[in-house]
């Protein structure tokens, strides 16, 4: 990891510089928005979707990225020359690169082979430079070497992601939540549904709604191939699949430091071909596409809001829309694609047509 000579003072300058250009990025980007997804409102119960795709860079990984880039600066570890380096599925190395680009830095993304193509230009776009690696497991490894290599910094999303976000406040996605459902008829949700790639957003929210002690459960939704499920059931955090997870953005093969399942109420894991139905459907009712991380939240939510209604109980459930369809054309949203990967839509679109109906699910 570089560290920046102590007594430059140039250095110094231009860190403070790069504190207050970052800072200024966040100052002039609105609050994303709160959606409502539509359900009978007989139910009783109000679906949120909080819509992260309008940030500058299109997905959730903004918050994420401007968060780690201000804890390298203030920690030292970025400097006017810094190589920044990063492993990533695709959205946090698009936010990353826009920064990097913000502040003059070269960005190198180190990510799976497998990777949207869409995703690889928007990262080439904002002027990063994509490293690929065949074995998805090896991601991280190959990071860290290749930060070694160029004398640069690993922000290690994985690790960091924790650490760097204020879970108390300062606008972070759990206060804007809470403040936008104010005037609602459910102010405070029963649930709120995130997935985990780093386990940074569940963390932050799980510890606010404790801190300001708040009786919202936290249900993390979790994809074929993750660690996190398994080792949440068995509490053995040693757990590895050893696979990538298909669902972007979401699922890792180990149980990252990020992820802190101390504040987790529940978890579930979710098919992938259960994901890209919701994805598709939720879809369909917005008007809009959605990414497949999307699908697995809403996945999660549709079950838990069945589940309320069968206990003849209201209020409200908050997820997120992490990022657009668009990133998505070649892959979730095309049928050859999804034949190709061997998974059969057809029995999980049923089920979410019957619950948006009926408010059904399955026992």
């Amino acid at each position: 990891m570089a560290h920046l000579d102590r007594c430059d003072e140039a250095g110094r300058r231009w860190v403070t510089g790069a504190i207050a250009t970052v800072e200024a990025d966040a100052n002039r980007s609105a609050d994303t928005h709160l959606l409502p997804f539509p359900l009978p409102r007989d139910w009783g119960i109000d679906l949120y979707l909080k819509d992260e795709s309008v940030h500058p860079t299109g997905s959730l990984k903004h918050r994420l990225a401007r968060s780690l880039f201000l804890y390298g600066l203030c920690n030292g570890w970025i400097g006017p020359a810094t190589t920044i380096v990063e492993a990533s599925s695709g959205s946090t190395a698009v936010s990353e690169a826009y920064f990097a680009r913000m502040l003059g830095l070269r960005f190198i993304a180190v990510m799976p082979a497998s990777t949207s193509p869409e995703k690889i230009a928007l990262i080439e776009f904002q002027g990063g430079r994509c490293h690929l690696v065949d074995d998805p497991a090896q991601v991280v490894v190959e990071a860290r070497w290749l930060a070694e290599d160029t004398g640069g910094h690993f922000m290690d999303q994985f690790t960091y992601a924790e650490r760097a976000t204020d879970w108390r406040g300062n606008n972070n996605i759990a206060e804007s939540i809470y403040a936008q459902l104010a005037l609602e008829r459910h102010p405070v949700p029963d649930w709120i549904v995130v997935g985990a790639g780093t386990g940074g957003t569940s963390a932050t929210i799980g510890r606010y709604a404790r801190y300001r002690r708040l009786p919202t459960k936290l249900c993390v939704v979790d994809p074929d191939n993750s660690a996190f499920y398994p080792a949440w059931l068995a509490a053995d955090w040693s757990v590895q699949t050893g696979k990538g997870s298909r669902i972007e953005g979401i699922g890792r093969p180990t149980v990252e430091a990020s992820f802190l399942p101390s504040v987790v109420d529940r978890m579930m894991q979710v098919p992938d071909a259960a994901s890209i139905a919701a994805m598709r459907a939720g879809s369909a009712v917005l008007g809009r596409r959605v990414g497949g991380s999307t699908g697995t939240n809403l996945w999660g939510a549709f079950g838990l809001i069945a589940g309320m209604l069968a206990d003849g109980r209201t209020g409200s459930v908050v997820t997120l829309i992490c990022d657009a369809g668009a990133r998505y054309a070649d892959t979730y949203y095309a049928d050859e694609w999804v034949t190709g990967q061997g998974l059969d839509l057809a029995p999980h679109l049923a089920t979410v047509e019957r619950f948006l109906s009926t408010g059904a699910w399955p026992a």
